[in-house]
């Protein structure tokens, strides 16, 4: 059987957002507090700006044997906007973006993300959770969780909401509207939960609730396009959450899952996915400001660090390192820009709840496919260096490459070929 590794990257982001966490014991173990009754909404704030990153760690199993493992990261970044007071609802920006490391089961792991494919949407939330969201936007995925009662919670209060999942089957299937699973998640309040925060000591408070939903359904294959060789017919399982919620703030503080997941498809094959995941919801500062962009320039001049600038850009405050040096073709740094990114890490340390996203580019040499990978090699090695020196760790920073497809200056004198072999560090927005 031949493998279409399309068909694995959509199976895999369907799992993604399928997954939900740990059984219920999971979250018996965990001593709380019954603090009495309380309600528990959404609270939002026009502006307000929020990131949520998971990650996803699973097993793939193709008919019963393992083809490979994969960690998958995903990054999403929301600004909340027309805030109705009285009703409690807010319109939510957002971008999406996933990214995965794949490793077949004969081979050794690697830590580096690059960064994937951006997805935009735009929905409405209300103050209990509830989503409502146009057919044109294919992300969140999992939408209506969690979702509070109109009442006040106490210890053991259990409850029902119907959700759903809404899966981008364009491409593989032809489908151009959201593919939408039904599914009643099963929730149950713990009480408090005391999270100690393993570096200063200092304790937050938070709100334990546990999140259950089983999977069985049959998809109604007459509405794919004829062309479709193999289509995912059924699938079961379950997924489970414990979610870390943050009552002051109004919103989730961070959550863990596990999963199990079996899809059977037309062509009699049988594709299962098992793992867990975990996600951690942050405000951050948005960084692109012309405050910003002045008072890096003036830190930037106060080191005395040549060929690096500072601007605005869509993704965020972009700090631009031109005639980068690396050993002649390769993604080795010198020792010379080791100490420039040394003198940066101050400047980037400052941004701590917003990730880094380094891009290669190359001067206009070689093959388009030689400069593309040689980009991708430098800006990986960039990224490295950072992580090693405790800019950020792995999760928090991704990397691209350009190759030579946005030059800033000309490719036909060795002045303009230096700036244009440059990486580029954004604090991300």
């Amino acid at each position: 059987m031949r493998l279409s590794s399309f068909f694995f990257k959509k199976a895999l982001l369907f799992t993604i957002v399928l997954s939900f966490i740990t059984c219920s014991i999971c979250a018996q173990q965990l001593e709380t507090i019954d603090e009495g009754p309380k309600k528990f909404e959404y609270k939002y704030k026009e502006n307000d700006s929020y990131r949520i990153l998971s990650t996803v760690e699973e097993d793939v199993f193709v008919n019963g044997t393992k083809h490979h493992s994969a960690e998958i990261v995903n990054r999403i970044s929301v600004k909340v906007h027309d805030v109705n007071e009285e009703k409690m609802t807010a319109i939510n920006e957002g971008t999406f973006m996933t990214t995965e490391n794949s490793v077949m089961a004969f081979q050794a792991n690697t830590k580096t993300f690059s960064y994937g494919e951006e997805y935009k949407s735009t929905f409405t939330k209300d103050r209990f959770g509830v989503y409502t969201i146009d057919d044109n936007f294919f992300m969140p995925t999992v939408r209506d969780v969690p979702v509070f009662p109109d009442k006040e919670l106490s210890y053991g209060d259990e409850w029902t909401y119907v959700g759903h999942e809404a899966h981008d089957l364009r491409r593989s299937f032809g489908l151009q509207k959201p593919y939408k699973v039904p599914f009643t998640a099963k929730y149950k309040y713990f009480g408090v939960f005391e999270d100690k925060n393993t570096e200063d000591g200092s304790i937050k408070k938070l709100d334990l609730f546990q999140v259950y939903y089983e999977l069985s359904y049959t998809m109604d294959t007459s509405k794919l396009a004829i062309s479709v060789m193999e289509t995912p017919y059924k699938t079961t399982g379950f997924s489970s959450q414990l979610i870390f919620w943050d009552n002051d703030r109004g919103t989730i503080d961070h959550y863990i899952e596990s999963f199990r997941i079996e899809i059977n498809t037309t062509a009699g094959n049988i594709f299962t996915f098992v793992g867990n995941a975990h996600a951690e919801v942050t405000e951050f500062e948005r960084t692109a400001t012309v405050e910003n962009v002045e008072d890096v320039t003036q830190k930037i001049a106060d080191l005395g660090l040549e060929d690096v600038s500072v601007k605005q850009t869509e993704k965020g405050l972009t700090l631009s390192i031109e005639n980068i040096q690396f050993k002649p073709d390769s993604d080795i740094l010198l020792l010379s820009e080791k100490k420039k990114l040394d003198k940066l890490k101050d400047i980037l340390s400052a941004y701590p709840n917003n990730d880094l996203l380094v891009t290669g580019h190359t001067a206009l040499r070689g093959t388009a496919e030689s400069r593309q990978e040689l980009s991708e090699q430098r800006a990986e090695a960039v990224a490295n260096y950072l992580v090693q020196i405790g800019v950020r760790d792995n999760y928090h920073i991704f990397t691209q490459g350009k190759g030579a497809e946005e030059p800033i200056a000309t490719n036909q004198t060795e002045a303009g070929r230096k700036k244009n072999r440059r990486v580029e560090i954004t604090i991300m927005d």
